[in-house]
């Protein structure tokens, strides 16, 4: 059983309390990557950027509030998370 399938496992038999964390963790990274964009300016890429970190969180955030499957959410988690830290690193890197 590979570190994903465990987490994944855990998640979907603990999605009350996870869910909240996830909440959590999705929109503070995504409050982040937008600070870290806006910081260089307000250009269309700066918005292009803004736009996609805020469409990753809010389907993380809708997948829980409709109560969707747990893998779904899970895998929207982990996509809201990788998306938000790459946006975040390169808002540092330039």
């Amino acid at each position: 059983m590979t570190t994903l399938s465990k987490f994944q496992n855990d998640f979907t038999n603990n999605i009350i309390g996870y869910s909240a964390i996830g909440i959590i963790l999705s929109t503070c990274l995504g409050s982040v990557a937008i600070m870290t964009t806006l910081m260089h300016g307000h250009t269309l890429l700066q918005m292009l950027f803004v736009m996609i970190t805020v469409v990753f969180c809010s389907m993380h955030n809708a997948s829980i509030l409709t109560v969707q499957k747990p893998q779904l959410i899970f895998k929207l988690l982990i996509a809201s998370t990788v998306v938000n830290t790459l946006i975040i690193v390169g808002g540092m890197l330039l």
